[in-house]
């Protein structure tokens, strides 16, 4: 499923003229930071082959992660800390790092169109259920987060071998398990969610 432009047009035909899309990419891992990224397209420069980023190739995301950022009017890739996330619960670190995405855009939004969420942000905004599977510039934000947090998580996995973080980009996958119930958790797992919680009492 391909996202068109047909929200962000009848938006700019209110008067907008920066529409941000805006999603986040980690939000159901055990292990590292949430991403988010938001993305200002610019309609004279349209990125073709937009989609949400999890139906896409590695490669293929890479390829339109590239265009995004050459052709957007403006972008930023923001993240909440594993210790933000374990103090103020997931949704609401989702909610802190696409706000700071959003802060970061250069020029700055004048309308934000939201992957089901709301975002503390002065600005008009919709959230949208599967924006990123809709919405043309909330899947560039979808894309951009998840092609950052999976490159960062390809960094972390020769920091924390033995995980498999490389391959399961920190999701809760059976290896992913089987090795925290075997290892214990790292600085970079997530305390508040259960897998890790359970661990945590295995090595206790």
């Amino acid at each position: 499923m391909r996202c068109t432009s047909q929200i962000e047009d009848s938006v700019r035909r209110l008067g907008y003229q920066r529409i941000a899309g805006a999603d986040e990419a980690g939000r159901g891992c055990l292990f590292g930071p949430v991403f988010a990224a938001a993305v200002i397209l610019d309609p004279a420069r349209p990125v073709r082959g937009l989609a949400d980023s999890k139906t896409l190739a590695p490669q293929r995301r890479r390829e339109l992660a590239l265009a995004i950022r050459e052709r957007a009017v403006a972008w930023a890739v923001a993240s909440a800390s594993v210790e933000e996330i374990d103090r103020i619960n997931i949704r609401e670190a989702a909610r802190l790092a696409m706000r700071r995405a959003v802060e970061a855009l250069r020029p700055p939004c004048d309308y934000l169109l939201v992957d089901a969420l709301e975002v503390d942000w002065p600005v008009p905004q919709q959230a949208l259920i599967r924006g990123d599977a809709r919405v043309a510039c909330i899947a560039a934000a979808s894309i951009l987060a998840k092609t950052e947090r999976d490159a960062l998580m390809e960094e972390l996995d020769a920091r924390f071998p033995g995980y498999g973080i490389a391959r399961h980009k920190g999701y809760g996958t059976a290896e992913h398990c089987e090795a925290l119930r075997r290892l214990g958790p790292t600085p970079l797992h997530r305390r508040s969610f259960s897998p890790v919680a359970e661990a945590m009492q295995g090595v206790l």
